[in-house]
């Protein structure tokens, strides 16, 4: 092509200037992609439509405060708004999301960014409404799968019958793990357009620190470290980090835990860490901006996933990228990013006996935090962005 291909990047996990760590993988995948200088992109992310901006919404107000048009790192984000309604909502997402973007959509053609390819990320809703907009405005669609959109959505009939619909389409399905590619196999998708396109990790973001200076610096008391990071919520298993930590604790007693995250099981984690005795060993962290996670993998002697679902879990790349080996349950693409000793171990049973022993193997031989960083570096972006720009030059030049 003479010019750029032209995308239209569109989901709803996308950061904004109020919710800047919010589907921050989705970002940084892009800004991989446009590196190179051969894409040019517009972001839609909508966000639902809320009335009131005042706090005592608490997080739903968030959507209301959320600009309508912003920059983020150089490319234009639009945020136009979308009804979603309570009860009904999941079934109806699909279609009230593309009812919301398309008036944006239009108007970025009509002021000259007629756009070649519609770039999705999630497959329900999002994916689904992209499909909707693909052919509404005669464009070509590429949906990305990324964990709960498949693995777990699609055990509702309605959303399922959707995604197949959407599946059809599409010019093009893309799974960050080959175990969802394979999911999505299961469901019917045509194995003809189903594509493994991994995240990778950036190596310059996440750089290794000194560990005793990170600790010092963070207020972090010596002893063994483990760290989780993540939404608090019952399926990523901070509980059994927790357990795992107490269990720990019996051979070595200044093992500590930290918790990096918010969500909604907090109070359930703080009595879960009480009922066991561990609660002055655990220190809750919260919202850490993805910048300055950094500092705290480096401080850390290991990271504990034990998600029950995952897509290709970005955290133990970065923590690998710090020097941190990992401790992670065998879901998703998790085999996929851990396939050799030095980068951690993966717990087949997801029990706090079998994580506790993982983490005590790996605090009792720590591989060379040079060489965990150095397996790192074998997940770069080069070949998954040019991968991508393939793809949308071919279905652009086909359009």
């Amino acid at each position: 092509m003479s010019r750029p291909v032209r995308t239209l990047l569109f989901s709803t996990l996308y950061p904004s200037a109020e919710r800047p760590t919010h589907g921050i993988f989705v970002e940084t995948r892009l800004s991989q992609l446009l590196r190179a200088g051969q894409v040019e992109t517009r972001v839609v992310a909508p966000v639902p439509w809320f009335p009131s901006t005042s706090a005592r919404w608490g997080s739903y107000a968030r959507f209301a405060r959320t600009p309508r048009r912003e920059q983020r790192a150089g490319v234009e984000v639009y945020h136009p708004r979308y009804l979603l309604p309570p009860k009904v909502g999941m079934s109806l997402a699909p279609f009230l999301l593309a009812l919301g973007a398309r008036g944006t959509v239009r108007r970025l053609i009509a002021e000259g960014f007629d756009f070649d390819v519609i770039d999705a990320h999630y497959y329900y809703p999002d994916g689904v409404a992209a499909a909707l907009l693909g052919a509404h405005f005669g464009k070509p669609v590429t949906v990305t799968a990324r964990g709960s959109d498949i693995n777990q959505i699609p055990q509702h009939w309605w959303p399922r019958r959707l995604i197949r619909w959407a599946g059809a389409r599409a010019a093009a399905s893309i799974g960050v793990s080959a175990a969802l590619v394979q999911r999505m196999r299961g469901l019917g998708l045509d194995p003809a357009r189903l594509q493994v396109m991994p995240n990778g990790v950036d190596m310059e973001r996440f750089s290794a620190h000194d560990p005793a200076a990170m600790r010092q610096a963070l207020g972090i008391a010596a002893g063994p470290v483990l760290l989780t990071v993540g939404n608090l919520h019952e399926h990523k298993g901070q509980w059994l980090a927790i357990e795992a930590l107490a269990r720990l604790r019996l051979r070595r007693p200044a093992a500590q835990l930290l918790v990096i995250g918010a969500g909604p099981d907090e109070a359930l984690l703080r009595e879960r860490a009480r009922a066991l005795k561990v609660e002055d060993a655990v220190r809750w962290v919260g919202t850490v901006p993805n910048e300055t996670l950094a500092r705290w993998y480096s401080a850390a002697d290991v990271l504990i996933l034990g998600s029950s679902r995952e897509g290709w879990p970005n955290v133990l790349l970065e923590a690998m990228a710090c020097g941190t080996p990992v401790v992670a349950s065998d879901v998703g693409g998790v085999r996929e990013i851990v396939q050799a000793p030095e980068a951690g171990r993966v717990v087949a049973e997801r029990t706090p006996q079998a994580f506790e022993q993982a983490i005590e193997s790996v605090l009792a031989a720590p591989p060379a935090r040079a060489d965990v960083r150095r397996y790192a570096a074998g997940f770069g972006w080069d070949r998954t962005s040019a991968a991508q720009q393939a793809l949308f030059e071919r279905l652009a030049s086909r359009h």
